[in-house]
């Protein structure tokens, strides 16, 4: 009660300094205060920007700080100002009014924190920003519960609300409290799992797999430390984990095997190097680039641009074809159809011409240009191109070498056949049909 007393004190004081001219005393050394912190925020931001655009090598580190810096160091500076502000002007005026701005600058520099943490912890998406807004208000209600002197009474009452548990008896308060101090440390131990998951994926002397390998075994030993260190924090013993451990067991031989054979098989994948971010691979029926590794699936986008998620499991089990394991070259025949009057010999020269003069066709191995077979409308002849870059797609280079080929063609005469038929009606007399 002696803390709500002072609170309903100091809001009585702070109404009795309202209607005081030395209030203006405040006021200015309140708004002087707030001008200064803005005037620093705004030079470190002009100079960390500035040591970002030349960065070099540590432009994410740079832009690591400038994200932290503009959330922080205003309510920071505004707190150290006003703070010494209010050590200063107590010997002379009543300070009230800057009492409770010192408590509201240190409420807003906690919001701020707290939320850019979870930024950098997490990827941004709708529920992230609604995270945030419930975060924003809890802390904003916390603080005028506090003010208003109502928060010793809710903690009381919080506490009267319970249940015993064996030998200890467990409230609502110490279910906030465990819960508070269990999501703080995961905060903090995700938040430094995506620090030095952009560290390694900065190192590109490092294998690919590897790096995201060990960002995924960073992230894991960080979040058991996280509970580890939290559930002691509020007086929960870590032998209740053993329980927990054999329930875990139970759970993944009776319903979960399936996500833990899809975690283990991420790892697999990961480590014998079979697939790799950026290779082009066939998955039942899917063709295309993988994009993302996670530790439940793999993401292969298609030329189309369409994106389909397949569990690590069924890449483990199943056939894949790795168009791009060993070499990403990449073959594409162009069949054509030439008539029997045509100069066949120049037709392959000129097909080969065609695909020489093609920006995408590389030379080694060179283009070649073959017969294939004698068919009943003309000779089929096939032309094979090689190319390195086969996530651009094979129908457009094809198109665009049938249409040289066509221009060249025309413009030797060299003609391509459609199906004809020759119907022969041979003269004679039908006898009629038998009866």
């Amino acid at each position: 009660m002696n803390g709500r007393d002072g609170v309903q004190n100091l809001l009585s004081d702070l109404l009795a300094d309202l209607q005081n001219i030395t209030v203006l005393w405040q006021v200015g050394v309140l708004a002087a205060c707030l001008l200064c912190a803005w005037q620093v925020s705004r030079t470190l931001r002009a100079r960390l920007h500035a040591a970002q655009t030349n960065g070099g090598n540590a432009e994410a580190t740079v832009k690591l700080s400038v994200g932290g810096f503009n959330r922080l160091v205003f309510p920071l500076t505004a707190l150290a100002l006003v703070y010494v502000g209010h050590w200063v002007l107590h010997h002379f005026y009543p300070v009230h009014l800057l009492k409770i701005s010192i408590a509201l600058l240190f409420a807003l520099a906690l919001v701020r924190i707290v939320v850019y943490l979870l930024r950098q912890a997490f990827n941004p998406s709708g529920l992230m920003r609604q995270w945030e807004r419930a975060i924003v208000w809890t802390v904003w209600i916390g603080l005028a519960l506090h003010i208003s002197g109502l928060l010793p009474d809710l903690t009381e009452f919080l506490e009267q609300i319970g249940f015993q548990f064996g030998r200890q008896r467990i409230s609502l308060l110490n279910i906030l409290q465990a819960a508070l101090s269990v999501g703080a440390t995961l905060l903090l131990a995700l938040w430094g799992a995506r620090l030095i998951e952009r560290r390694l994926m900065r190192a590109h002397g490092l294998d690919p797999n590897l790096r995201a390998v060990f960002s995924k075994l960073a992230k894991s030993v960080l979040v058991v430390l996280a509970v580890l260190i939290a559930l002691p924090l509020v007086g929960i013993d870590l032998t209740v984990l053993s329980v927990f451990g054999g329930a875990l067991g139970v759970g993944i031989g009776l319903g979960l095997q399936k996500i833990a054979a899809n975690y283990l098989s991420g790892f697999i994948i990961l480590l014998d190097h079979s697939i790799s971010l950026g290779a082009l691979v066939t998955i039942d029926n899917r063709y295309g680039e993988v994009t993302k590794l996670t530790g439940r699936y793999i993401v292969v986008k298609g030329l189309d641009g369409t994106e389909a998620l397949i569990p690590n499991e069924s890449v483990v089990s199943s056939t894949v074809i790795n168009h791009s394991y060993s070499d990403r070259r990449a073959r594409v025949d162009v069949p054509i159809q030439v008539s029997y009057q045509s100069d066949v010999e120049l037709a392959l020269r000129l097909m080969i011409d065609a695909a020489n003069a093609h920006a995408r066709v590389i030379q080694d191995p060179k283009p070649a240009a073959v017969l294939k077979e004698f068919a009943d409308s003309g000779i089929n002849l096939e032309l094979f191109v090689w190319i390195d870059d086969p996530e651009n797609g094979k129908g457009n280079l094809r198109s665009e070498l049938n249409l040289e080929i066509w221009r060249a063609f025309q413009a030797n005469r060299i003609d391509i056949p459609f199906p004809q038929r020759e119907v022969r009606i041979i003269s004679g007399s039908i006898s009629p049909p038998p009866a």
